[in-house]
């Protein structure tokens, strides 16, 4: 059975009813986002489908061309299943006569518009005019309501009119189908804002004279969690246990991953694991839960005994700690013994160096998006030792926790010329003796 030829007519102007139909501002032709898709322009006359069921073709459609001089397409789909079949991606607008019946359709009460939801269900996508009797402005009200984009009088219809209303048509389409993506986009933002919040950790430290201050600033535009993560946690027995961890890349993959073994962390640590034994175990949980062999993750971690005065060290390819001491300047703690990052070798040791504090001092946590940033217009980079400078200086100026933070954090920001782009995680921790 052969397939019938869509019913397709181009009619020219009546003079002074030309229209410039769905151009884009300043009279350049543009592409109509989700109204179809199709061009209007030079390429791609305006084509509208009109959809009506009188035989005889009493329904009179004024003279119109487009933007660019061309006349218009239209197609006449006399049933919804003819619509279907005509509605391509090139159609820009739907004239609906409100008149028409939807056979086999059954009609929901007395609503008289169950054609027009049949075809806004249809094409959701595209602008709609809906036609009714001369003077049924309710109805044609009604239609607007339930979704078309203006109504028209059958019997009233002229080439500036209609012309006019098509563009309006266009136009109200491109925009609420913009509006309601910028409304859904900034609920997407707003909720992953809430989720990504809620993913960044509390600290345990009930009971604890310890202080506790932190600063983040994922490398992602327009994230809040990045693949750097910390977290602190006191036990039962008064011991504080304190992390920092750099999960490799920047998305958020890296991030979900990051999440994954903090929680991890604080789970096993609240367990009774510590140092070797529970650096083993994360690593399980990086190789089980990365997308690829190739993702590794470094890791500090300290536990600090309960009388605040030595602390046990574990380096998994980690910067090593700052403190500060009372009368004392400023110094990284030992990195000699580290091991390596998690991921990288299936056997790996994590040794637990001992190290002694003594009764005021101040241990800084950091990841390699404190040290990594650069030194003015040139590709030297900061540094752990110019991070080390540049924190005696700011505790040579009194400033402590989180005024200390935030400075130190500013002026690696000033010097790299602007916001770094990695990751960046700081986590301090202060006793007063």
């Amino acid at each position: 059975m052969p397939v019938p030829v869509p019913r397709q007519r181009a009619i020219p102007a009546v003079a002074g009813g030309q229209a410039r139909a769905a151009s884009t501002p300043g009279g350049s032709a543009g592409t109509a986002p989700g109204t179809g898709g199709a061009a209007v322009g030079t390429t791609a006359p305006l084509t509208l489908l009109l959809i009506e069921d009188d035989p005889a073709g009493s329904l009179s459609v004024p003279q119109l061309l487009d933007s660019a001089g061309k006349p218009i397409r239209v197609r006449t789909a006399r049933n919804l299943t003819e619509a279907e079949r005509l509605l391509t991606d090139d159609v820009h607008c739907i004239l609906l006569d409100l008149a028409l019946h939807a056979p086999g359709q059954a009609v929901e009460g007395d609503d008289e518009l169950v054609t027009l939801k049949h075809v806004l269900r249809l094409a959701p996508r595209h602008a709609v005019l809906a036609l009714t009797a001369s003077g049924d402005a309710e109805r044609g009200a009604e239609a607007v309501r339930v979704g078309a984009q203006d109504y028209l009088f059958r019997d009233e219809l002229d080439g500036r009119l209609l012309s006019r209303a098509i563009r309006y048509a266009v136009e109200r389409k491109r925009s609420d189908t913009a509006e309601r993506r910028l409304t859904e986009s900034r609920l997407r933002a707003q909720e992953n804002a809430r989720l990504e919040r809620g993913l960044l950790p509390t600290p345990l430290l009930e009971g604890s004279s310890l202080r506790f201050a932190a600063r983040y600033r994922p490398g992602r535009s327009r994230a809040l969690l990045g693949g750097d993560f910390y977290d602190t946690v006191r036990t039962p027995d008064g011991t504080v246990h304190a992390m920092i961890g750099d999960v490799c890349g920047h998305g958020p993959d890296e991030a979900a991953l990051g999440v994954e073994l903090r929680i991890a962390w604080r789970a096993l640590t609240l367990a009774g694991l510590c140092g070797d034994e529970l650096l083993s175990t994360l690593q399980q949980v990086l190789e089980h839960e990365r997308e690829s062999d190739e993702i590794f993750a470094t890791l500090c971690t300290v536990d600090i005994a309960p009388d605040g005065r030595r602390a046990g060290l574990c380096l998994a390819g980690h910067p090593s700690p700052l403190i500060a001491r009372a009368g004392r300047v400023a110094e990284l703690l030992p990195y000699e013994n580290g091991g390596p990052a998690l991921g990288l070798l299936p056997h790996a040791r994590w040794p637990r160096q001992q190290v002694e504090l003594g009764g005021a001092w101040s241990l800084m946590l950091y990841t390699d998006g404190l040290i990594e940033g650069r030194i003015g217009d040139g590709r030297e980079r900061l540094g752990q030792d110019g991070m080390v400078d540049l924190v005696r200086r700011q505790l040579a100026q009194g400033l402590h926790g989180e005024e200390l933070l935030r400075a130190t954090v500013n002026e690696v920001r000033d010097l790299n010329g602007g916001e770094l782009t990695d990751d960046l995680a700081v986590l301090l921790l202060d006793r007063v003796g």
